[in-house]
């Protein structure tokens, strides 16, 4: 299995608009071949963080079933679209790709 965190910083004030993007690319996403798990997660107020990622932050966590999976997800023309859609409203993106250990 390949595990992917996107850490998603939006410029200042976008972050709504850049989750709306995401959540409508959503289900075609889930509906792509290999697709386990593939959403946003943002900061929740509990005792045992410590740290925030911040309020233009937010977090994708993603799971595919091969390399090969993930591969093909990022040439969809969904995909496409919604990169186009988001550039304006990203600052910055860090992807980690892993593996189960």
């Amino acid at each position: 299995m390949i595990h992917v965190l996107a850490i998603i910083t939006a410029k200042p004030g976008k972050r709504a608009e850049l989750l709306e993007a995401f959540h409508a690319v959503m289900p075609m996403v889930h509906a792509e071949d290999g697709c386990i798990e593939y959403a946003p997660a943002i900061d929740t107020d509990h005792a045992i963080a410590s740290a925030d990622f911040g309020p233009d932050s937010y977090v994708v966590i993603e799971k595919w079933a091969t390399k090969e999976a993930l591969s093909a997800h990022v040439k969809t023309p969904h995909m496409a679209e919604y990169a186009a859609r988001a550039k304006e409203l990203i600052a910055n993106r860090i992807l980690h790709v892993l593996e189960s250990a």
